[in-house]
């Protein structure tokens, strides 16, 4: 009896668990029958039910499972909030987009830069910090986004200086091409020092700020100047002496002179750096590279992002980039081009109105005549620049006297090119005419036109070569002369991609 009340008065452990998912059951099925035990669910699985629904309650369908994995990214999708498209009839949106693209437009932040622009912060703070003269060589292809990478350096430069309490130096921003004499830059950095006017005629700007910087004379107050040489290409090919002398300048004792030079051409040290390596006045070098297609295509989402409404299509943005960066990578040309499919959009809708207009006021019109106006402005994407905008403006923007030369041949000629272009791409370095002609009839077949006959067909090729376009070989059967291409596969390429057949 005594071990029977202990165990009422003072139950296991175990009874107690039991006891309580007894209580447990109960409250979750008050009319007592069994339930059946749950099932533990894993950690992984619960956090997978959280990110599905923001409130912490998993998402359950009308059979009680959880949503698939692609019906949270449908849901995702159909959430997310789309800008609305752009009132072309609206001047003030028209100006916007043609802004937002404008090359003198500067954007917030610039992408793609980032490790050249901080190297050329570090090397300027390390100038003015250690009150020190110093050289930097700044080059890469155009429309890579040098100069605009040395404006906010600048910028960022007097922000710093600020804080750290140093005294600003005194910038000169110089670009070659303005000058009407080489020797004016020394006549320039003078007047920055603001000692032009005690200078006499005797001596040349240059020699006066030799004996500034060979003396530890405080007549330009301390300040350090920094010097940006804009187009350095000028002086290169103009006076290579200037030049000489320009980086000779922070060499000198006591020299405060932080001289950046800024040009296109990338083989420095093949033309004047030897030069330079000799008069002790070696720079520093940055290569801005061309821009890749992301790049290209990350800067101009980054601009059109300010817009409050969608202008392109992403098809026709990553069009853009993809062929620019093919062929320099210069950001200018991809925003110039921009600029072009927006006007292309522009003369689409212009021309539509007038001969919608027209058609309207004259009675006699038909309903079938006004059909292609009506159905323009009953597409979606009328308000967009479209695939083949961009398609257009990169055929103008590109066009060469090869790509000029394909467009203008006969149809059977350009038919030729194509099936030529086409063996080449596939590995082939040469071919024979009557391989050719094979290829030339299967595109024929493809494309429904009538092939043309074999001795017609050795009498075009002698025509392609005759303008350069391809070089055939000697043999004493037509059928058995050789043939390569004597352009580039891919001005074949774009000449006729955009054609109708």
């Amino acid at each position: 009896m005594e071990n029977e009340k202990k165990t009422q008065v003072i139950p296991s452990k175990e009874g107690e668990m039991q006891k309580r998912r007894r209580s447990g059951t109960d409250c979750a099925n008050p009319s007592g029958t069994p339930s059946p035990p749950l099932k533990r669910r894993s950690l992984r699985r619960c956090n997978r039910d959280l990110q599905n629904n923001g409130n912490g309650n998993p998402k359950v369908s009308v059979d009680g499972s959880a949503d698939s994995h692609k019906s949270v990214q449908k849901r995702l999708s159909d959430s997310k909030i789309e800008k609305p498209k752009w009132n072309l009839k609206d001047p003030v949106h028209m100006k916007s987009v043609k802004e937002a693209l404008h090359v003198s437009m500067a954007p917030p932040a610039i992408l793609c830069r980032e490790e050249e622009q901080k190297r050329l912060l570090e090397f300027c703070k390390s100038c003015v910090e250690q009150e020190k003269a110093g050289s930097m060589y700044v080059c890469g292809c155009p429309g890579t986004g040098k100069t605009l990478a040395m404006e906010r350096v600048k910028e960022l430069l007097l922000g710093w200086a600020d804080e750290e309490r140093f005294q600003h130096p005194n910038i000169l921003h110089i670009n070659c091409t303005s000058l009407a004499n080489t020797s004016e830059i020394f006549s320039k950095m003078l007047e920055n020092c603001h000692l032009l006017k005690k200078t006499n005629g005797i001596r040349s700007p240059f020699q006066h700020l030799q004996d500034l910087f060979s003396q530890n004379k405080q007549t330009h107050k301390g300040k350090m100047i920094m010097i940006v040489v804009d187009e350095m290409d000028y002086l290169i090919t103009r006076d290579r002496a200037v030049l000489h002398d320009l980086f000779m300048l922070t060499t000198l004792p006591f020299s405060r002179c932080i001289l950046i030079g800024i040009a296109n051409a990338l083989d420095l040290a093949d033309r004047f750096l030897p030069k330079l390596q000799s008069l002790n006045c070696k720079p520093q070098i940055i290569t801005f590279r061309a821009y890749s297609t992301d790049q290209i295509l990350s800067i101009l989402q980054q601009r059109l992002a300010t817009l409050a409404y969608d202008a392109f299509e992403p098809q026709a943005l990553e069009l853009c980039a993809r062929k620019v960066a093919a062929v320099s990578g210069d950001m200018r040309r991809a925003l110039s081009i921009c600029r072009s499919a927006v006007e292309m959009l522009e003369i689409e809708i212009k021309n539509s109105l007038d001969s919608l207009s027209l058609f309207r006021l004259d009675k006699t019109t038909s309903t079938k005549q006004l059909a292609p106006a009506n159905e323009l402005f009953a597409r979606k994407d009328v308000d967009i620049v479209r695939f083949d905008h961009m398609a257009v403006a990169l055929s103008r923007a590109f066009k060469s006297p090869v790509v000029e030369t394909i467009q203008s041949l006969p149809q059977h000629q350009q038919i030729i090119m194509c099936s030529a272009a086409k063996c080449f791409q596939q590995g082939k370095k040469e071919m024979t005419i009557a391989e050719l002609n094979k290829a030339y009839s299967d595109t024929c077949k493809s494309a429904s036109v009538p092939a043309v006959s074999m001795l017609e067909f050795s009498t075009m090729c002698r025509v392609l070569g005759d303008q350069g376009l391809v070089k055939l070989g000697q043999s004493r059967e037509d059928r058995l002369r050789k043939v390569t291409l004597k352009i580039d596969n891919n001005d074949v390429v774009f000449a006729l991609q955009y054609l109708n057949e």
